[in-house]
């Protein structure tokens, strides 16, 4: 059927914001009206076109029809948007014998949620001809009666309403003594009498027989009739009467079969045989099979079967009290139905979305549902709960409908599946509860960046190590699902400010190994860094990233080098010690470094050889040499010392220094007294002899100077276009015994060029006074703006020159220094 197919709808996607749903729901509803036995496919009404929509968008928005009992009478023709009769429509059987009968139902559209609220109203057609309850009716009735007597009918019954119900009475074949009186009584009951117009004569005709029509105002008109039968009898002038012309009783309805609803009452003045009253119980025309049957002789009104308020909330009785000489009362009885709480709570749902993807935005609608109660009152007032309230929620949206909706944002990696309850329960005592359950997947989206298992990773290798080596690896997991969980490892490139990280690691990209792809030396890079990036395969992707260190890890490769003394090809440094030094005299220090770290740098001192072994000690961790004893008058005075520098390595390198040593018995006179005096008076008389000799460089210094201006006030005119070359043979074998004792083992001469005007140059020579010498011409040369002054060629020791000379001079060299 249609309402089937329509309850077999696959699972749609409702989404709608917070609070959206009743605004969009209208406000006045679309009417409509169709007459009853319509043919199937009958054109009920334009409903997209009233609705102000389109047919393609009610096939977009998966629109239907939706009503509360589920039945389907109409249906919505997708290609034009009409509404159509979808079957027989009977109005008698839909609405009974109300004024108006109305079929509500709502027209639901999807993407975004709206309702439309549509009534069709089934108006009568004259389809059902009147009918009595009976089909023959006989009355004894005294001839003694008087004109004006009435004798009372049970009113005929016409399912039509208005105009097509019942008009009026007549009898058929009219007669001289009887007429219809009808009409309605201010309880608003009708009634059908036979009014007596004329006395009756047993005598004259014992017997007479004639009909009652009853004619609806139907186009054409429909009638139905019941026989009378009158039977003329002698005196019974007491007729049977009611205590109440309606009895109203109320009864449960899950009263079980034979109980008592009420009891009428008829009392007959009458004695004897005519004042004894017999009970018999008519049902309305239009109900169901009697389920009332009355005691004939007690008027007790009992079940014949349960009853269901489901099906009919009253039901109405007549009942006739007959008395034995034919007379006869009539009353109504009315069984109200009371509500038992005997249905459970209804939920159909009109909709459901699953999977649902965990960034769906809070008050997305997950479910629609509706929920129905067959029962009346309290018993049919609905609740509904759902039992987990902290990610979704329950929240009415018109009338009996209920939208399951996200209340918070979801998370697949912490619940990946909701099994949601929602209970319906009644206001019934006891309440009676239904449940369904809902089961919400939640798909994965990309929103876990991977994760390293490490906040950073440090990673050894020795230097000198094979290429591509393995070093360690890294790990990252991504709590998505899938491609979203899929990692892949990359070199990710550092700050552009930062100086570039080493080139020779690599990370695969599938496992995350960490590899050196070329060999490292530790003495060039100790260590450095490079940041590994772990991007999964989502779509946008996520990545994170990571620092790695790289460690080298020192070989001993580097033997020691000895800084001092130096090991070049000069001869050896000369140490000088007192004769008088005692035992532990530090006489000088082997210095000497090893380029590789821990304990392959750790230097070990030993003396290797010595011209006198036992004179001579080296401390092995500092590299000190001093005396080991006192100094003899049979040692020699000139020692030669060479001391091996180790380092810890395995297996270890060394280096050795060769060193001499002058045992200088004049130096120990001036420097150490023979006697020994306190530690104090050592150091003042070595303090007054650096104060003298400092003293004695000041004034010297302050002559030489003085002479020097002087000389050049006097012969600056001679000087300013000659070139003067002071000749240093003289000077050299003056200073020829200096170098050989060591003072100045270099010579050097210098071409020193001053320009005009240089008088006040800032020149200082710091050399001693020399003696004046015939000047002779080194070089020539004026410019157009200023002359050069070529002072003489001078041999200089290195010790000799300023500080403030930078640069190393080779043998023979000669520097030109100008001045501005």
């Amino acid at each position: 059927t249609e309402a089937a197919a329509e309850r077999a709808l696959p699972v749609q996607v409702l989404c709608l914001s917070a609070f959206l749903s009743l605004p969009l729901a209208r406000a006045e509803p679309i009417r409509y009206s169709v007459a009853e036995e319509a043919e199937s496919g009958s054109l009920v009404g334009k409903l997209a076109e009233d609705a102000g929509l389109t047919p393609p968008q009610l096939s977009a928005r998966r629109a239907r029809l939706l009503s509360e009992d589920g039945r389907q009478h109409l249906r919505l023709e997708p290609g034009s948007g009409r509404l159509l009769v979808a079957g027989r429509l009977d109005r008698e059987q839909l609405c009974a014998h109300s004024d108006t009968c109305m079929l509500p139902f709502e027209l639901l559209l999807s993407n975004p949620l709206q309702f439309f609220r549509v009534e069709v109203v089934v108006e009568d057609i004259n389809d059902h001809s009147p009918v009595f309850p009976k089909d023959r009716v006989t009355f004894k009735i005294l001839e003694t009666s008087n004109p004006g007597s009435r004798f009372p009918l049970e009113v005929a019954r016409d399912l039509d309403i208005g105009s097509n119900d019942i008009q009026a009475y007549s009898i058929s074949p009219e007669n001289e003594y009887f007429s219809v009186s009808y009409g309605s009584r201010s309880n608003g009951d009708k009634y059908l009498e036979l009014l007596l117009g004329k006395t009756l004569d047993q005598e004259e005709q014992a017997e007479m027989s004639f009909s009652v029509i009853a004619m609806d105002g139907g186009s054409p008109s429909r009638s139905g009739n019941i026989e009378i039968s009158i039977i003329i009898l002698d005196v019974n002038d007491n007729a049977p009467i009611f205590t109440k012309e309606r009895y109203i009783g109320n009864v449960l309805e899950n009263r079980p079969e034979g109980s008592v609803v009420l009891t009428v009452l008829a009392t007959d003045l009458d004695a004897g045989v005519n004042g004894d009253i017999f009970y018999e119980l008519s049902q309305v025309v239009g109900q169901s099979d009697s389920a009332f049957e009355i005691d004939p002789k007690t008027g007790e009104i009992k079940l014949t079967k349960p009853l269901d308020f489901e099906e009919a909330h009253t039901h109405e009785l007549t009942v006739r009290a007959t008395d034995g000489g034919g007379l006869s009362a009539i009353c109504k009885v009315l069984v109200e139905m009371v509500d038992v709480n005997d249905n459970a709570p209804e939920l159909a749902v009109s909709s459901f979305s699953s999977p649902l993807p965990e960034n769906t935005a809070p008050g997305t609608v997950v479910a629609l549902f509706t929920v129905r109660d067959r029962d009346s009152g309290a018993n049919g007032k609905i609740s509904c709960a759902l039992d987990d309230q902290l990610f979704f929620s329950l929240r009415p949206a018109y009338k009996n409908y209920y939208e399951l909706v996200t209340v918070s944002a979801l998370d697949r990696e912490h619940t990946a599946q909701y099994v949601l309850r929602v209970t319906a329960a009644d206001a019934g005592s006891p309440p009676l509860t239904s449940t369904h359950t809902f089961t919400v997947d939640i798909s994965d989206v990309n929103d876990n960046a991977p994760v390293f298992n490490q906040t950073s990773y440090t990673m050894y290798v020795r230097e000198n190590n094979v290429p591509s080596v393995l070093v360690g690896a890294v790990s990252a997991a991504d709590a998505d699902e899938g491609l979203n969980a899929k990692v892949t490892y990359s070199l990710a490139p550092g700050p552009a400010a930062e100086r570039p990280s080493c080139s020779c690691i690599s990370v695969n990209s599938e496992n995350g190994h960490v590899f050196v792809l070329r060999p490292l030396d530790y003495e060039r890079l100790k260590h450095t860094e490079v940041t590994v990036s772990a991007s999964d395969a989502g779509s946008p992707p996520l990545r994170a990233n990571v620092t790695v260190r790289l460690v080298v890890l020192d070989e001993n490769d580097n033997a020691p080098l000895v800084l001092y003394p130096a090991q070049d090809s000069s001869p050896a440094s000369s140490e000088l010690v007192p004769v008088a030094a005692q035992a532990g005299y530090l006489i000088t220090k082997v210095v000497a470094v090893d380029a590789d770290s821990a304990q392959n740098s750790w230097l070990s001192y030993y003396l290797l050889r010595a011209t006198e072994p036992g004179l001579f000690s080296v401390a092995v961790q500092s590299g000190e040499v001093r005396l080991k004893r006192p100094v003899t008058e049979s040692d020699s005075v000139k020692h030669k010392l060479l001391v091996l520098v180790t380092d810890n390595g395995k297996p270890p390198l060394s280096a050795t220094a060769a060193l001499s040593a002058l045992l200088l018995k004049d130096f120990s006179d001036v420097r150490l007294p023979h006697s020994s005096p306190p530690a104090d008076e050592h150091g003042d008389s070595l303090t007054t002899s650096l104060i003298i000799s400092l003293v004695f460089v000041s004034l010297l210094f302050l002559v030489s100077s003085a002479v020097f201006v002087a000389r050049k006030v006097c012969k600056s005119k001679e000087l300013k276009a000659a070139h003067v070359l002071y000749g240093a043979d003289n000077l050299q074998s003056g200073l020829a015994d200096a170098a050989a004792a060591g003072t100045l083992p270099r010579a050097y001469c210098y071409e020193i060029s001053l320009t005009t005007g240089s008088a006040n140059s800032e020149f200082q020579f710091l050399k001693p006074i020399l003696p004046s010498l015939p000047a002779q011409p080194c070089a020539t040369g004026q410019g157009p703006e200023q002359h050069e002054q070529h002072f003489p060629c001078v041999p200089v020791s290195t010790e000799d020159t300023a500080p403030g000379n930078a640069g190393t001079l080779s043998e023979g060299q000669f520097n030109t220094l100008s001045f501005n």
